[in-house]
């Protein structure tokens, strides 16, 4: 599924004229219920967050795209200039969709092995490139506590080194040239509700419904 959505957000800047119909994102299912990740992230954020937050990048994404392919078919020097704009959009939309997208499988139940890490190649990278699990804690925390406005912290895999590194995005740029394994929502709308302005405490109590799990495969495939 992350390998469509990534291959959608590289090429919807390509242009569609012969294209007539275009396959509208949606938003993806979701594996646990809205209230499954409490105490950690409240099932009233979550159900916002999902509902209206993430459904209004892709709503803004499908109607982005929509719009951008009758500009280029227009074949009018006037409609092109637009295009800019609506490139904007494409690209804010489609990092909010693909980095949601991301976010919902980087979480699970604790019942269900949220915050759970156990022996294996993802650990052993973190205690090779950090120290051990709680100093990569503390410095992901650290990038999450740095963000200046709204943007989103990751643990990424670098092809180049196969290292293990921890980078910010900002607003919701998604990772480019490195493979993400763990994203952090560091916006508001991802905490306020309930945490208000003590994010420190939503970055510290996040780890407890981390998909540690689903991080390993993804470091798996990409080895």
């Amino acid at each position: 599924m992350f390998a469509f959505a990534t291959r959608r957000a590289a090429t919807s800047l390509k242009p569609a004229v012969h294209m007539s119909v275009r396959t509208k994102y949606t938003l993806p299912p979701l594996d646990y219920d809205y209230g499954a990740l409490e105490p950690a992230i409240s099932g009233e954020i979550m159900e916002v967050h999902y509902n209206k937050h993430h459904q209004t990048y892709v709503n803004n994404l499908n109607a982005a795209e929509e719009a951008l392919d009758k500009v280029r078919q227009s074949n009018n020097m006037e409609n092109l200039k637009s295009e800019v704009g609506l490139l904007k959009a494409i690209n804010f939309n489609g990092g909010g969709n693909l980095n949601h997208t991301l976010f919902w499988k980087n979480l699970a139940p604790p019942n269900k092995g949220g915050g759970q890490l156990e022996g294996g190649v993802l650990r052993a990278a973190i205690e090779r490139d950090f120290g051990g699990v709680d100093q990569f804690k503390n410095k992901f925390n650290a990038t999450l506590a740095g963000i200046q406005g709204s943007g989103w912290g990751w643990l990424v895999l670098d092809p180049t080194s196969k290292q293990l590194q921890i980078v910010a995005t900002a607003n919701q740029d998604p990772v480019v040239n490195q493979v993400p394994l763990i994203g952090i929502d560091a916006w508001e709308h991802a905490f306020y509700l309930q945490y208000k302005n003590d994010k420190a405490s939503y970055f510290k109590n996040i780890w407890n419904v981390i998909n540690f799990e689903e991080a390993e495969k993804r470091l798996k495939a990409a080895k």
